[in-house]
């Protein structure tokens, strides 16, 4: 129920002052479990995806979203799970494990998982190597893997803080990508990065980013 409110509410007034355009909306399944992998500009890609996207999507996000103190702690609990977030404490030694894990459960529930391969919101703006995480997910539960980009975010909040601003947003899915040939293989190094790869090379044609072969917390933090 709560989703539903946010969505209907969060939803109009977004709506109504970034008038998002949505391209290829008919590439999710209707049923079943997908994974929706894309670019990660700024910290409210979530919150646009969530609300362009007709089926509930689910991500992982840090615990410490909704693990804040009296009333801004609770609202902000309230506000992120209502918006699909799965709070997993990603800083320990299993955190990736814990990712990854709830992630497979999500999709096992037939349910829409959204992912950004990068692992973090970009530095610069451009596209950065995909971790394989994306690829085991897709291998262990054979579900699809949908593409999709996000533009001009990074315009509507600049440094993924402060207000936002008003400017245009362009969500972008592409093809279904089936990655059954491979069934068997999730542990297999090689297969993980062509997967992911290849997720990644369909993520930048939609984006039109420039692509950096390196991981964006290595940018982030030289």
């Amino acid at each position: 129920m709560s989703r539903i409110v946010l969505k209907a509410i969060l939803g109009f007034v977004m709506r109504v002052l970034y008038r998002p355009k949505v391209e290829g909306m008919e590439r999710i399944p209707a049923t079943g479990p997908v994974i929706l992998a894309g670019n990660h500009v700024t910290f409210i890609d979530s919150l646009f995806l969530s609300l362009v996207v007709k089926r509930p999507v689910y991500f992982i996000g840090k615990d410490e979203y909704v693990t804040g103190k009296g009333v801004k702690g609770r609202l902000m609990a309230w506000f992120f799970t209502s918006a699909g977030m799965i709070p997993v404490d990603r800083d320990g030694g299993h955190g990736g494990v814990a990712a990854l894990m709830t992630g497979r459960r999500i999709l096992e529930e037939g349910s829409v998982f959204g992912i950004y391969p990068e692992g973090t919101r970009s530095p610069d703006g451009r596209l950065y190597r995909g971790r394989t995480g994306i690829a085991r997910l897709t291998l262990m539960t054979g579900a699809p893997v949908v593409p999709f980009a996000m533009i001009g975010t990074d315009k509507v909040q600049p440094g993924g803080k402060g207000r936002p601003h008003i400017a245009p947003v362009t969500v972008r899915f592409g093809e279904p990508l089936d990655f059954s040939r491979y069934d068997g293989m999730d542990r297999d190094r090689y297969v993980l990065r062509a997967v992911t790869d290849e997720v990644m090379s369909d993520v930048m044609e939609l984006s039109g980013q420039e692509y950096v072969d390196i991981y964006a917390t290595k940018a982030r933090a030289a």
